[in-house]
């Protein structure tokens, strides 16, 4: 019974060592795929921090990688991007030819065959709280990623420059006003006066525009994205161009064709003649009856003579 005992302990022992591998293996090729799909996109800079109120970041986000399906991955990232409350505003799907090769495969018929590439470029426009997710459910089509790109640039100093410029033209132009109503006597001053005004308006208007863009860019996050997909080729049966006497026979090929055409030509006569075998029976059985007949009347007709 020992040694029974030994080699089973063994077996179980080998047995063990062999799915352990296996195991972490597969734990690994899962982790290297989960990383795939979703490390590699997701980043911390595509996340808002609630908490902090003085940073105010606009964050953008470029990606390119290749996909199974250029059109059915399209559908699916205008999807989510609708879902997760953002929209389109850029997309441009396209089939680009690499190579176009024409095989002649009979007189009059051409095999055409394209080789073409379709890629597709989007860009998004998603809530800023929402980026983070976003890029996470585009990560399902990748099938190999290029690279990604985000970055979340600051703009707080900016929005408050463009606050202290409206605050500093709207004074101005205050002043300009009362001085205008009060000591603008002569023509050529209060045009002048009017022009400083309105030039410190339009300045005060741009600094207004501008604070109203990085609001916009910071509320919501762009996302530009390249997707192609491999090589693929399209065949199509077409009419042959070229002139069809390039393809006619040559002499012996003729010769041989016309002593074929010629064999099933006699071929067709003489099942034909087999055919009419019962109007020949009946001719020779008339005919034989014909001389049965009129030869016993003629020599009946000599004997009487």
């Amino acid at each position: 019974m020992k040694p029974a005992l030994i080699f089973l302990t063994l077996g179980i022992a080998l047995t063990i060592l062999s799915c352990g591998p296996a195991r972490n293996e597969k734990a690994a090729k899962s982790e290297l795929a989960d990383s795939t799909s979703n490390g590699f996109v997701s980043s911390s800079a595509a996340m808002e921090d609630t908490k902090d109120s003085v940073h105010k970041f606009i964050r953008t986000a470029d990606l390119k990688f290749k996909v199974k399906n250029v059109i059915r991955s399209t559908y699916d990232i205008e999807d989510i991007t609708k879902r997760q409350g953002g929209f389109v505003t850029y997309t441009n799907l396209e089939s680009t030819i690499a190579n176009v090769t024409t095989t002649n495969i009979s007189a009059d018929s051409t095999l055409e065959t394209t080789y073409y590439s379709v890629t597709n470029t989007l860009t998004l426009r998603v809530p800023n709280t929402r980026l983070d997710t976003t890029l996470k459910e585009i990560s399902r089509n990748i099938d190999f990623l290029d690279y990604r790109v985000i970055k979340a640039d600051d703009v707080a100093l900016s929005i408050l420059s463009n606050n202290l410029t409206q605050k500093r033209m709207s004074g101005n132009e205050q002043r300009l006003t009362n001085a205008i109503d009060k000591r603008g006597k002569k023509l050529t001053e209060t045009t002048d006066a009017e022009e400083t005004l309105l030039d410190k308006q339009e300045q005060s208007d741009d600094a207004y525009i501008r604070n109203l863009s990085l609001k916009d860019r910071i509320q919501f996050s762009t996302i530009n994205i390249l997707i192609y997909q491999r090589q693929t080729l399209n065949r199509e049966l077409i009419a042959n161009e070229k002139s069809i006497k390039e393809y006619e026979p040559g002499l012996g090929r003729k010769i041989l064709d016309a002593l074929v055409s010629g064999w099933s030509m006699l071929e067709s006569v003489l099942v034909f003649l087999v055919d009419l075998w019962g109007l020949f029976l009946f001719a020779i059985v008339a005919y034989f009856l014909y001389r049965r007949y009129y030869g016993a009347k003629n020599i009946s007709s000599k004997r009487k003579e």
